[in-house]
């Protein structure tokens, strides 16, 4: 499988990496059916993890980006990943940033990004969740929500409650991106009394919710890793005070470290893949020890390896996400994470 991914993938680099992404994802809906997809999925280590008062069936899920329109979360179940997270989807349909939007830089195993929330809204959104399975089949389905592009940054927690409500039943988690640095402004909603009046706005609304639908279902928050101590101690200190159930540290850099004088690298948008990594990881330590172990936290920025994801679980994290790794490496990743993720078999010596 490994070897037949890179062959894949040598083809797939030659195409502009857009259309190479369309591509793969329609080509993975039409083959991981069937037989098939029961091999993938058999080959994953099964390992449980409780996390928000949920049952993971293994520590490995896809983050954020690569299915934003809900599209193929069947196929890319398959795959073995234990949970999968869709969108970012916003209230209205949008076209995103102008093209082209998205660059590899395979030097430095890792790409840049500046598609901006581009998707089909939540309506359509909804429509291709009610025909997946996945969640039936004991998968974890997140469900990303943000802002449309033209909504005021005073008026963004109104787009927000109204996605927590189309997804929220559909939903085994929500996650909340307020990180993205391809919306003008976006980021500014993670600081200050803006970020706590979201919070709190969607916590009501998560509260109403429950009740409506017999079923609670947790809020995480996705944050950037281009943050200072003190604005990690901040946030760390209203996840806790509004009562949100998960941290995913973290999205994507604006920072270039890493990838200097690479083709592309002065492109605008957010860094993804292995350079990511040392930075990511050092806001998982940094909000693990400001949040005490009150609050999960799901690690995602530059694993590329097993190592890597060890080092998240290492740092604070209780799960880990991939995209890039995903990208470069191909589905034999998860199975390597989900191997040494695994809790080891103890054995008892005599002697």
């Amino acid at each position: 499988m490994s070897l037949m991914y890179a062959l894949a993938r040598q083809g797939l680099f030659m195409l502009p990496p857009e259309t190479a992404h369309e591509l793969s994802l329609e080509l993975m809906h039409l083959t991981l059916r069937g037989s098939l997809a029961r091999m993938m999925r058999a080959r994953v280590v099964d390992s449980p993890r409780e996390v928000m008062g949920l049952t993971f069936p293994n520590p490995i899920g896809l983050a954020a980006g690569l299915d934003k329109n809900a599209r193929y979360i069947d196929a890319l179940g398959s795959l073995g990943f234990g949970s999968i997270e869709v969108g970012t989807v916003t209230p209205r349909p949008q076209p995103g940033n102008p093209a082209p939007r998205l660059f590899r830089l395979p030097k430095a195993r890792a790409i840049i990004n500046r598609m901006g929330f581009n998707n089909l809204g939540v309506e359509q959104f909804i429509s291709n969740v009610e025909h997946s399975r996945f969640r039936e089949q004991g998968g974890i389905l997140g469900l990303n929500i943000g802002k449309n592009f033209d909504t005021p940054l005073e008026k963004a927690v109104d787009d927000y409650v109204f996605c927590l409500r189309r997804v929220y039943a559909h939903a085994s988690y929500v996650a909340v991106n307020i990180s993205s640095p391809n919306t003008a402004g976006l980021r500014g909603l993670q600081h200050g009394d803006v970020f706590d009046d979201l919070l709190s706005k969607l916590k009501a609304e998560q509260q109403r919710l429950a009740e409506q639908h017999g079923r609670y279902v947790p809020l995480a928050v996705k944050v950037a890793p281009d943050l200072e101590a003190d604005e990690i101690q901040s946030i760390a200190d209203t996840l806790r005070r509004q009562g949100i159930d998960g941290l995913i540290a973290t999205n994507t850099t604006l920072g270039r470290e890493g990838v200097e004088g690479l083709p592309h690298a002065d492109e605008k948008g957010g860094l993804s893949g292995a350079p990511v990594f040392a930075r990511s990881t050092e806001v998982v330590r940094q909000f693990s020890a400001a949040l005490a172990g009150e609050l999960p936290i799901i690690a995602v920025g530059g694993i590329m390896s097993a190592a890597d994801a060890q080092a998240k679980i290492d740092a604070g994290a209780s799960l880990v996400q991939i995209y890039t790794g995903f990208i470069y490496q191909g589905p034999g990743l998860i199975r390597e994470i989900a191997a040494a993720l695994a809790p080891k078999p103890f054995v008892c010596g005599l002697g």
